[in-house]
């Protein structure tokens, strides 16, 4: 097992990428902390976890809101006594360019960026201390490559990539690892939410969105969360500090 006794903290656990995480690190011994706004789903996903003999808690959070980012470690500290790997997988999704609002640039930013940094900043605290610790930021192609009508999110997910560089350089004197991923068109919850706006069946999604990558399909959350796995794992002892695409080839064409 490669994550054996690792205590884990994974945002966004609940669906997608960040739950097929979490299942996969359960499966490598780690004792996983699920953290997410979604009650329903994150009390789901641990339960998944447990029936194949994994250990995992639930902790209920808004990343944004400060008092939930520090609590979210204060429980995983609680709980099993320590912090070793934290992705910062939770998300929010502003697919809007000139048309979003204040609002929306204010969710946007307050999530995707104020909210890792806040996460990241205790849970740092901690391995710190440790003297050890790797940390996986889940970025997005979306931080390299121009896209039509997406810059509320697009710089968001950039300002992850650069965050990723410079969290990597404050941290390594602790032996903290930092790096992210860059995943493409992956079919998720926000996927189905996508294809629902802009009127497109399942089929017509996978066939648009895989016609722009070299293996002509789109990605699937465990996909994703295996190469998370790898950056998090002892395997990526000597990579700090940059980022891997997972993307099916989009970035190369």
């Amino acid at each position: 097992m490669r994550l054996n006794g690792k205590v884990s903290i994974i945002t966004g656990g609940a669906a997608g990428i960040g739950k097929e995480t979490a299942l996969i690190f359960g499966a490598e011994g780690a004792k996983v902390v699920i953290a997410d706004i979604n009650l329903e789903d994150g009390e789901g996903a641990v339960r998944e976890i447990r029936a194949k003999g994994g250990n995992a808690i639930f902790v209920q959070a808004d990343i944004s809101v400060e008092s939930d980012a520090r609590r979210i470690t204060e429980e995983a500290v609680e709980r099993f006594g320590s912090i070793d790997i934290l992705v910062n997988n939770a998300a929010t999704f502003v697919l809007k360019g000139f048309d979003a609002t204040a609002e929306d640039w204010q969710h946007s930013l307050s999530v995707n960026v104020i909210g890792t940094a806040l996460v990241t900043k205790y849970a740092a605290e901690t391995m710190r201390g440790n003297g050890s610790g790797a940390i996986v930021v889940v970025s997005s192609v979306s931080s390299w490559i121009a896209q039509p009508k997406f810059f509320a999110y697009s710089a968001t997910k950039a300002a992850l990539l650069q965050m990723t560089r410079n969290m990597a350089m404050d941290l390594a004197p602790y032996k903290i690892r930092v790096n992210c991923v860059c995943p493409g068109a992956i079919l998720t919850s926000a996927s189905y939410r996508y294809m629902k706006e802009a009127h497109l069946t399942p089929e017509l999604f996978d066939a648009e969105q895989g016609a722009q990558t070299l293996l002509k399909r789109v990605g699937r959350p465990e996909e994703v969360a295996r190469a998370i796995l790898f950056l998090a794992s002892e395997e990526a002892s000597y990579i700090t500090g940059t980022h891997l695409m997972v993307d099916g080839g989009y970035t190369a064409m």
